[in-house]
């Protein structure tokens, strides 16, 4: 028989500590230049048209690189040729990396449900 104990609460807390301390702005900074990278490469191939509204507003209507949301299974991102799927996404800051000029738009929403279907993704809020 073993002696191996399992590791203690202690050094559990320890190593989740430890992988928290991964930066989440390095890994934004990671994607906007994968994104960057990309664009170059393949211009046209790399966008999406994303519509985000609710009922009474729309929030964004344009061409994107991508699309970083929540739902309840985790954080996700969409890139272009994306399989088609409908989520409902959970209050998240939703982020949506555009093609023409290297910025983002962030967005923080209470929720919504995201629909991808062939480079065309529409997501309603406040419903």
């Amino acid at each position: 028989m073993s002696d191996d104990k399992p590791p203690s609460v202690n050094t559990q807390q320890a190593i989740y500590q430890e992988q928290e301390k991964v930066p989440v702005a390095r890994e934004e900074r990671d994607k906007d230049k994968a994104a960057r990278d990309y664009q170059k490469t393949k211009p046209k191939a790399a966008t999406m048209r994303v519509k985000v509204h609710s009922p009474f507003r729309e929030y964004f209507d344009g061409d994107v690189f991508s699309i970083t949301a929540e739902n309840t299974t985790g954080q996700f991102d969409v890139l272009p040729r994306h399989h088609n799927f409908i989520t409902l996404l959970s209050p998240c800051n939703l982020v949506l990396r555009t093609v023409n000029n290297d910025n983002k738009t962030t967005i923080k929403i209470s929720g919504g449900i995201m629909h991808v279907k062939a480079d065309r993704i529409i997501i309603f809020l406040d419903i």
